[in-house]
């Protein structure tokens, strides 16, 4: 599917999706042991914009299962891993500034629901102290002692 001209690329996006929406689980696993996840990883970066939401929906469905399979095994979404493997992650956070409402909005949701983690909230996030009601803020501590050279 990689190497294929455009209009087959299309035909074999829109064929993975449908599997992976009316498939089921193991046919959904059988697909991604065919390497499927980088082909449509490269699609998101096409002009044509429903060829772009059909691999958005067809990477969904194989992420939604990985899901499953994660509570159910390691607790790791192995596909969410081969996405970002094959740069997908990156070009999902690049649709995020897409102009086709739909693109971004699930480009969004679903780097919310598979790649967003409560962990990195609150390394982020500063802590609240209580008593006072307000946020308090700690001095970064990797800041060298002299300050500065440049």
């Amino acid at each position: 599917m990689s190497k294929a001209e455009f209009k087959t690329r299309k035909e074999a996006a829109w064929a993975i999706t449908n599997a992976t929406s009316g498939g089921t689980p193991d046919q959904i696993r059988y697909l991604v042991e065919q390497n499927c996840i980088g082909p449509l990883c490269d699609l998101l970066t096409v002009m044509d914009i429903k060829i772009v939401q059909v691999a958005l929906n067809g990477l969904e469905n194989i992420l939604r299962l990985g899901d499953q399979d994660a509570k159910l095994n390691s607790g790791t979404n192995r596909y969410a891993v081969l996405v970002e493997e094959c740069y997908g992650l990156d070009k999902i956070e690049f649709l995020q500034s897409h102009e086709n409402m739909e693109i971004y909005q699930k480009a969004f949701d679903i780097i919310e629901h598979y790649f967003g983690t409560e962990e990195e909230d609150a390394r982020v996030a500063p802590s609240v102290d209580t008593e006072q009601q307000q946020y308090s803020f700690s001095a970064d501590q990797s800041v060298p002692m002299g300050g500065f050279q440049f």
